[in-house]
């Protein structure tokens, strides 16, 4: 370390508990924001590496290349925002919150938003693509059906994450299998032991909370109409308004880079506006960056005094400018991150943990523990995945167990749980385009923490746990050796 001072576990443990306890006590209990608590933690994290001997210029280079590795994160937020703006001006949202209106009944928003986010993500591979499109409409929906809209929120997220764990086309499914240094087809394979069983739980928590009390009043037909008649006398609607979320889902299939095809999206929704709205390029370009409002029908002299209360509350979001405060969270997490890795306290923490495993179910135990830690002390999911398989890697191998265990409890514990930790990338992003709490939504996003579940049970208890053949292994053996 160069001269500097190494830390005990309990010195290692001080910047972590730190940040677990401002966020418990004042974000859980007294409600304060998470923006200057995160700042806080970063100077725990800060001042230890000071002690170690770091300057401050270390400190900030550390920060400063954390940002930078979040920079495509930031940029897709902004142009998430003005999709949002775009697509509301162009009535591509509102059309196909008209057609949920009519299609779908409150008895089924929550198992029809989670199957559609499934197929999405699925066929796509990308979870934010399925929520940010999907998505942003099925909770239109909800909101018109009277539908609570956490319970709305956790079927999207759940639906949108079942397809980026299992999808060949998912970079963190495609990331997981190279890390743990094991097949990609052989990982998904393993994924289903812990996944089929999350997706069946989930399935029917929503189909039964549909059928009971949970979502609350039934939507009146009336309510429903009016909303429904609403949206006709605003739009002109037609099936090209569809082209926005097909030219980004498009983009997903066929692997284009993601900022570019958003952007291509918010000028074709802007040209849509024009041309089959009757707006201006102004107005359009104004959705763009502050987001649509119900007032631009009357800047160009359409009657608005008759639709109900309900429209606006659907219509008016999203901009560019939107999502600012979004990007100051990520900031704040991000300086925490840098901060804490420079000091190597997760290393001597996950070290510690190791000493202590003997048996497979404390080490798929650990492997979830760690992930999770990670997850929540870096925000980076790619990292959530990285470090784990990298430390536990060598572990797995001498108790006998092939990688796709590995693999597979790595994208149970971080890929779908990252959503659920409201700082991450992940997690600010889907609170911010569904419009819900993060600890809102937790509850019902059954699918993506019931995995956890299976992965300890079937640790403990060695059903679903492939295991290397003893041919296997001892070829490895002697490559250890040498």
């Amino acid at each position: 370390m160069d001269g500097k001072k190494t830390l005990n576990l309990c010195l290692a443990l001080l910047p972590i508990v730190a940040m677990l306890m401002l966020l418990i006590v004042g974000y859980g209990v007294w409600e304060l924001r998470i923006e200057p608590l995160l700042l806080l933690s970063a100077a725990v994290a800060a001042g230890l590496a000071l002690w170690q001997g770091y300057s401050w210029d270390d400190i900030i280079n550390s920060i400063v290349s954390k940002l930078a590795k979040a920079m495509p994160v930031i940029m897709i937020l902004i142009c998430v925002g003005g999709l949002i703006g775009t697509w509301m001006i162009s009535g591509t949202i509102p059309y196909m919150v008209y057609w949920g209106l009519k299609v779908i009944s409150p008895q089924y928003i929550l198992i029809a938003a989670f199957f559609l986010t499934s197929v999405i993500s699925v066929c796509t591979g990308t979870s934010w693509g399925s929520a940010g499109t999907v998505g942003v409409a099925l909770m239109g929906v909800a909101a018109g059906l009277d539908v609570p809209l956490a319970a709305a929120a956790g079927a999207v997220v759940s639906g949108a994450y079942f397809g980026d764990k299992i999808s060949p086309l998912s970079d963190s499914t495609n990331f997981a299998a190279i890390v743990a240094e094991t097949d990609l087809y052989a990982h998904i394979k393993h994924l289903m032991y812990t996944t089929l069983p999350s997706f069946v739980l989930a399935a029917t928590v929503y189909l039964i909370a549909g059928h009971s009390s949970v979502v609350g009043t039934v939507a009146t037909p009336q309510r429903v109409t009016d909303i429904i008649v609403g949206l006709e006398s605003l739009y002109h609607f037609n099936l090209l308004l569809i082209l926005p979320p097909v030219l980004v889902l498009w983009g997903a299939v066929t692997k284009r880079p993601v900022i570019p095809v958003m952007l291509a999206a918010c000028v074709l929704a802007i040209g849509l506006a024009v041309v089959m709205q009757g707006f201006s390029l102004k107005q359009g370009l104004n959705a763009l960056m502050d987001g649509f409002n119900l007032s631009m029908f009357a800047e160009r002299g359409h009657d608005i005094s008759g639709v109900i209360a309900d429209v606006p509350r659907l219509l008016n979001r999203g901009g560019m400018f939107s999502m600012m405060s979004t990007i100051l969270l990520v900031l704040c997490a991000f300086s925490f991150a840098g901060a804490l890795t420079l000091t190597g306290a997760l290393t001597v923490i996950i070290n510690r943990l190791l000493k202590v495993v003997r048996t497979t179910g404390q080490l798929i135990a650990a492997t979830v523990g760690t992930t999770i830690l990670v997850t929540g002390a870096t925000s980076d999911g790619k990292l959530a995945l990285l470090i784990p398989a990298e430390l536990y890697k060598d572990a797995y191998r001498r108790m006998g167990l092939d990688n796709t265990n590995l693999s597979r409890t790595i994208e149970d514990a971080g890929t779908v749980i990252e959503p659920l930790i409201p700082w991450t990338a992940a997690g600010v992003y889907m609170a911010t385009t569904l419009g819900v709490n993060t600890l809102d939504l937790l509850p019902w996003a059954v699918q993506c923490y019931a995995a956890v579940f299976f992965a300890l049970i079937y640790g403990f208890t060695g059903f679903g746990i492939a295991r290397v053949t003893p041919e296997a292994q001892q070829q490895e053996m002697p490559n250890e050796t040498a």
